[in-house]
């Protein structure tokens, strides 16, 4: 029986997890769960929202399905997303957007994949305050890390038989940093001679995806730019409540939905487990279980084929009900 660490987090967050593990119980898979808390409702606890046994029991396990944790906005604690993806190196964010059906969006051809990276730019933090009315944060782009999530950018393309695979940058304006990046983007794509390559400035892209999102396949780009572009490709397909993610490594994998803890909403059982079902259903194939990843999967299509939704995506379903409608059909 595979053990998997699942932080089950904060705010709604112990609600999807409970729904998710119900789900992949009764598909008949087995999995040793091992529960780690962490986030704002630890610190009092342990002094921080990452305690070292969480990280220790992913090194362990290798693979961790994770439900939102919240973040301070402007004070308080540091993300402990950013300090998941930097203490195990977790480099690649993979965000799919796709459209499932009878959810009713603008377009109906949405089959995108946003790769991320996932551990400079602006978000390593270094940032430091000039006077008391004005303060400093520095971007670092590397070669080694842009290189690195451009060659998974293209192997995903290659994997998942994707035909381009688009670099996004603001390398007119942010001609070291951002040049970098793209310099690194054109010398990996040397090697893959079959996969075909564009270059788009970011401001441009966001206006191409909400025009005609079918002409992108995979998108690579720097961290705040694949933050910012991966919550506009959610809202293609429906919204936060189905944008799922997965945060890759070398050596461990944590899958997570995109969106928050939504607090406002905690303990009401109105949330949308649907995130973290398509981030564990996409955890399932990458632990090579493909056969309940699709069991799991037709089951949430023929939940929402047949108009059982939860509010945000323009249904009346509870999670309780939501999640006993996929159990149901499977």
């Amino acid at each position: 029986m595979r053990t998997i660490t699942l932080i089950n987090g904060d705010g709604i967050g112990p609600e999807i997890s409970d729904a998710v593990v119900k789900i992949i119980d009764a598909s008949g898979l087995k999995i040793n769960w091992d529960v780690q808390t962490a986030g704002a409702d630890v610190v009092h606890e342990e002094g921080t929202p990452l305690p070292p046994r969480v990280l220790e029991s992913i090194k362990v396990n290798k693979v961790a399905l994770k439900a939102p944790v919240t973040t301070p906005i402007g004070y308080g604690f540091s993300s402990v997303n950013v300090q998941l993806r930097k203490a195990l190196d977790l480099y690649a964010s993979v965000r799919p957007a796709k459209n499932l059906p009878n959810i009713q969006t603008r377009y109906d051809n949405v089959n995108l994949v946003i790769v991320r990276e996932n551990t400079e730019d602006l978000y390593a933090g270094v940032e430091h305050r000039i006077d008391e009315n004005s303060a400093e944060s520095i971007k670092i782009i590397t070669r080694k890390a842009s290189e690195r999530i451009c060659r998974y950018a293209f192997e995903y393309a290659v994997k998942h038989k994707r035909k381009e695979v688009c670099v996004a940058t603001k390398a007119n304006i942010c001609k070291l940093s951002d040049g970098l990046f793209l310099d690194c983007f054109r010398k990996i794509a040397q090697n893959y001679p079959k996969i075909k390559t564009r270059e788009i400035l970011v401001d441009n892209l966001c206006l191409q995806l909400v025009q005609d999102p079918s002409q992108f396949e995979v998108i690579v780009m720097p961290n705040l730019y694949g933050d910012i572009v991966s919550d506009l490709t959610a809202g293609l397909i429906g919204g936060l409540g189905v944008a799922q993610g997965a945060n890759i490594g070398e050596y461990c994998a944590v899958f997570e939905p995109v969106h928050g803890s939504a607090p406002d909403i905690k303990g009401q059982n109105k949330a949308n487990p649907t995130a973290l079902l398509l981030s564990a259903i996409e955890m399932l194939k990458y632990i090579d279980e493909t056969t309940y990843a699709e069991k799991i999967e037709k089951a949430l299509y023929k939940t929402l084929k047949s108009g059982i939704r939860t509010v945000d995506i323009g249904g009346t379903a509870s999670t309780t009900e939501f999640t006993d409608a996929i159990i149901s059909n499977l």
